[in-house]
């Protein structure tokens, strides 16, 4: 049987009432596209992230109430620069050009944009010209965030000037026979105060969305649709302990009830205790069928030797897909299974054929499927973000506990194990890592960060234990703060923490001389090192 996405219930959600008041936001590189799609959802209207080369033929077909063009780094007036299809200005629905989009907007109609002398990075104020549209029951002044080094220099006698910086005269502006927009700032990031507003008055004041994107409604339509598609037959869900599997066996078992078989594959990738811990959850909050499937030894071996990221994914993806079918066929009636695949996983794989192109990484779920998986998928939580899961599960009445912790990659210690991955190797990751979560959990800092965890680094450093010269591993504690994983900062733990977190693990996890701390933001770096 060959892979069927064409009946899953996120297809047949994207057809529903929810979805029917849609915005969708063109692509051209922006490292906040997926950050400008949250805060359209935050209104309560539906968004989804397209390429920036989709054709107005195609977007027609979609029939989005408003478009927007995300920024990106590129200039417009360079060769080879990202480009939209200019017909879509002429499809009578309402375009917001923010940063490059406004440039590229501006220049599509008649516009001139320009290199500055004077370039923009970081906080300004935008004098409001107009406070009307979109920048409806907004003070005259308000704090923005720029981040542009072009910026149109000219307009036709067809826009007028709807806002201005000091150095930025066109920081806003509005076409006046077309209803397209522009902003030089970023309404979606925190450091524009307003920006939500802002963004809500062309959402729900020029675009006219009516609120009707909720989750509880999306919790109800998605059990019911599973209902239909699934009948009398049964339904497999990988399940590993995070937020995301068990979201999707609870849509899944108030759906279907014992219907339901879950699997876990311990690949030998798991934190500390795992396969126990997702034992005991699954038990008190599920009553159906569990299958536990020891593939340490396999996936290994599949390992061994290898040390491009990629390729450990693209493994463990093959193998997990694998160790599922076997499993399977000792279950009578197997026919779907569901997978915890979010948005971000859709978007950066490269797997919606109307989504950006870019590969990011590869994920365990949407990248590495076999051309016959012998199951169609089911993938309930396909249109969603993580803020936006975690939600859904305490409508579901999950733990908080279980709803709020920190997210785990589907790779496993994989992505953490920096280099090829061994046993021995995984015993001292495995070790620090739970040391580092035991801490940060005793300081009460495990809620106001978004993502801790222990890193072995593929290097050894020179060190002196007792009257001894050592030769040992390093570990990285990386720990994060973010809203929607789309950017990251570095979480400012306690000195005093950090020094409890470097000392217990040197002193407790043998082959350990070095803990470093890393202090990077995403972007330029990644949240995980692989």
């Amino acid at each position: 049987m060959s892979v069927s996405h064409a009946q899953d219930p996120s297809a047949t959600t994207n057809s529903s009432a929810l979805t029917d008041q849609r915005i969708v936001v063109l692509d051209f590189g922006s490292q906040y596209a997926q950050l400008i799609a949250r805060r359209v959802r935050e209104q309560n209207v539906y968004c989804q992230i397209l390429r920036h080369d989709l054709s107005a033929a195609r977007i027609a077909e979609l029939a989005p109430k408003g478009i927007i063009l995300s920024g990106g780094p590129s200039s417009v007036y360079q060769d080879g620069a990202p480009q939209c299809d200019p017909e879509l200005f002429k499809l009578g629905i309402p375009v917001l050009g923010i940063c490059y989009g406004m440039q590229l907007a501006c220049k599509a109609l008649g516009g001139q944009v320009d290199s500055t002398t004077t370039r923009e990075y970081g906080h300004a104020k935008c004098k409001i010209v107009s406070g009307e549209g979109l920048f409806e029951d907004l003070p005259g002044e308000i704090d923005v965030w720029m981040s542009h080094g072009d910026q149109v220099s000219s307009i036709t006698e067809s826009f007028s000037a709807l806002a201005k910086t000091s150095t930025c005269p066109y920081a806003a502006i509005v076409h006046n026979d077309l209803p397209v927009y522009g902003m030089q700032f970023h309404p979606e990031v925190t450091h524009t105060p307003l920006g939500g507003k802002v963004l809500a008055n062309f959402v729900r004041g020029i675009c006219k969305c009516e609120p009707n994107w909720h989750l509880s409604d999306f919790a109800e339509l998605t059990i019911e649709q599973i209902r239909k598609q699934v009948g009398d037959r049964r339904v497999i869900c990988g399940l590993s302990g995070g937020v995301d599997s068990s979201v999707v066996a609870a849509l899944l078992y108030k759906a279907i009830g014992s219907q339901l078989t879950c699997i876990l594959i311990d690949n030998g990738l798991l934190r500390k205790n795992e396969q126990s811990l997702v034992i005991d959850e699954f038990s008190n909050h599920f009553k159906t069928d569990l299958h536990v499937v020891n593939a340490e030894d396999r996936f290994l071996a599949s390992l061994a030797g290898i040390t491009e990221p990629q390729e450990k994914r693209r493994r463990i993806g093959h193998d997990f897909i694998e160790c599922f079918k076997a499993e399977a066929e000792q279950i009578e009636n197997a026919h779907f299974l569901a997978q915890g695949t979010l948005y971000p996983d859709v978007i950066e794989s490269g797997a919606d054929p109307d989504g950006p192109a870019a590969t990011i990484k590869l994920h365990h779920n949407v990248g590495g499927l076999p051309e016959e998986l012998g199951f169609e998928l089911i993938e309930p939580l396909r249109d969603l973000f993580k803020d936006e899961v975690r939600r859904l599960g305490l409508e579901l009445g999950l733990p908080e506990k279980l709803v709020w912790r920190h997210p785990f990659p589907g790779p496993g210690l994989a992505v953490r194990c920096l280099g090829e991955v061994t046993r021995d190797k995984l015993v001292v990751l495995r070790a620090a890592d739970a040391i580092v979560i035991e801490e940060i959990e005793a300081a009460g800092l495990y809620r106001d960060t978004s993502q801790t965890f222990a890193v072995l680094l593929p290097v050894q450093s020179v060190g002196v234990m007792g009257d001894a010269r050592t030769y040992d591993n390093a570990i990285a504690i990386r720990s994060v703060n973010t809203d929607d994983f789309m950017t990251a900062d570095w979480s400012r733990l306690p000195y005093d923490l950090l020094a409890r977190m470097s000392t217990r693990i040197i002193n407790e996890v043998q082959g350990v001389n070095r803990v470093c701390y890393d202090i990077s933001s995403k972007p330029p770096a990644t949240i995980e090192w692989e």
